[in-house]
């Protein structure tokens, strides 16, 4: 007697192979057995005719860090047959953490993780967050050291170099969370303070990272102009530290780089070539998403919030600003020059400012009879830093080009928070196997579900996750191959997809029927081949 028997399945395993028919019987968790015709002795079974089983979609890139615990139902991601997602992400996360770091951090990205009403921090470590992770999330989770947090803790927020002391803090502080089970290291190059660390800090910091065989996850100092310059930078460290490199959200956006994929992909293929380990996520959208007061220049967060509320409130500061994002483009805009055309209003948190949702910056200059840039500055001041904007500044030919590489896997970048998020909280893993699948031809079916199962997972370095064999975690994606898709849309982001009418996390259904239930069978993953090299 097993717990649940799969009947009549078409099996797509994770490794690229073709599909085959079988059932799939699985007990305690696990995949127990896999073949024609499986004893009918199972507690419960669900007849797969005419649907296809995959792994669990792995999210190489998720922001899901305090909404997985504070709404646990997280039926955006499960529903897309998510079983597991890779958090602390670009940069900033909570944990490790101290009190003062923790009231920034949670002010500085709270368009990310917005601001649960009573939710409480009860963790100081790495440690800890995991251990509250396992007191139940709806799919699994696995956690990256943020760089910026580990140097708004030690350095603050000033735009120097680390001291020596400072920097051995911060590696003490970074082999501490890899210890206690984290997979690697984030940054957001273009996000302070991490911005600060010049090359030699990143390249000491991987160090760290490459004796614990965990992998270093930038987002880089550029997507726009310059970006396969500082794509080139992170290549380097990955080259002069020997910490493996996973280039996440890999994008190639801005005008700049209109047609320009096939340059990242030739510095992508030398560095593999040279021996370096490489991979790269995608979402499978062109505009991207980030916090409004992102785009700023770097120097106006020297100081913390208050002292850039203050610059932006400054008459002559503000005039510099507007100068630099309209004349000269900053680094938080990727050196580019900003067009208020292009940034989408998708999230506030006062709730005067709701009518800004869905409006680009142009929009609501044109209505309001004020300088884009008056809107900008308004917005920032009005909602705290808390805003959260669509760019609209992708190109179809470079999406397309970089998901065909072998070192892709699938990642959402997804904010869970705000009226209107982008679309990919809902629709990323449906809209791969149905628009890039199925509609465009991009990808073959079983290539896709590679991409999105058991190729991440061997990145996370898993050996019993990612694919459907005997022993393997039963971590699984029922979907019908020719109704999948997406609903999510720009101007309604928050839509359930179709055709995925069962999603099993550890065996047990957290979809049934197309339905979201009740069960919390995610846990917290811990990189356990965490042994420093040569010991």
């Amino acid at each position: 007697m097993t717990d649940l028997l799969i009947t009549r399945a078409s099996v797509l395993d994770g490794t690229g192979a073709a599909a085959t028919y079988a059932d799939v019987a699985i007990d305690a968790g696990r995949i127990v057995a896999i073949g024609k015709d499986l004893p009918r002795d199972a507690t419960r079974t669900i007849d797969a005719d005419g649907l296809t089983l995959a792994p669990g979609f792995i999210d190489m890139h998720a922001h899901s860090d305090l909404q997985i615990l504070a709404n646990p139902d997280h039926t955006a991601k499960v529903s897309q047959g998510v079983t597991l997602e890779v958090v602390g992400q670009d940069g900033l996360s909570f944990a490790p953490i101290d009190d003062p770091t923790r009231t920034a951090l949670r002010r500085q990205i709270a368009g990310w993780n917005g601001e649960p009403d009573d939710f409480v921090f009860d963790w100081d470590t790495v440690a800890g967050y995991l251990d509250r992770l396992d007191r139940g999330i709806a799919c699994n989770a696995a956690y990256l050291v943020p760089q910026g947090t580990l140097r708004l803790m030690v350095v603050g927020t000033s735009n120097r170099p680390a001291t020596a002391a400072e920097l051995e803090q911060m590696k003490v502080l970074l082999a501490t969370g890899l210890e206690e089970g984290a997979f690697g290291m984030s940054s957001g190059l273009t996000y302070t303070p991490g911005m600060f660390a010049d090359t030699n800090e990143l390249v000491e910091l991987c160090k760290v990272v490459a004796q614990y065989n965990g992998y270093y996850s930038p987002h880089q100092r550029s997507y726009g102009k310059g970006a396969v310059e500082a794509y080139a930078e992170m290549v380097e460290v990955a080259r002069l530290s020997g910490c493996a490199l996973h280039l996440t959200h890999a994008t190639m956006n801005f005008e700049p780089n209109r047609g320009r994929a096939g340059d990242l992909l030739a510095l992508i293929d030398e560095g593999l070539a040279a021996g370096i380990d490489i991979t790269t996520d995608t979402y499978p959208y062109l505009p991207g998403a980030t916090t409004l007061s992102a785009i700023l220049p770097s120097w106006t967060s020297e100081g913390g919030a208050d002292a850039l509320l203050a610059r932006l409130q400054d008459p002559a500061d503000r005039e510099r600003i507007t100068y630099e994002l309209e004349q000269v483009g900053t680094d938080g805009c990727h050196g580019c020059v900003t067009d208020w055309r292009t940034i989408e209003i998708g999230g506030v948190k006062n709730p005067e400012l709701a009518d800004a949702v869905g409006q680009t910056i142009d929009t609501r200059a044109s209505r309001t009879g004020q300088r884009p840039a008056d809107v900008f500055f308004d917005i920032l001041i009005r909602d705290n830093l808390a805003t959260t904007i669509l760019q609209h500044v992708g190109h179809e030919e470079n999406v397309q080009a970089i998901m065909k590489h072998p070192s892709h896997t699938g990642g959402s970048d997804a904010i869970l928070v705000g009226g209107k998020p982008h679309p990919r909280a809902w629709g990323t893993f449906p809209r791969y196997l149905a628009h890039y699948v199925r509609e465009l031809g991009v990808l073959e079916l079983a290539d896709c579900v590679h991409h999105l199962t058991g190729r991440p997972a061997r990145r996370l370095g898993l050996t019993d996750r990612g694919l459907i064999r005997e022993g393997y975690h039963a971590d699984l994606v029922l979907f019908d191959p020719d109704g999948v898709r997406d609903t999510a849309t720009f101007e309604d982001p928050r839509q359930q997809a179709e055709g995925i009418p069962w999603v099993l996390v550890a065996g047990t259904p957290v979809i049934e029927a197309g339905v979201r239930n009740d069960a919390l069978p995610g846990k917290a993953l811990r990189r356990t081949t965490a042994a420093v090299k040569g010991v």
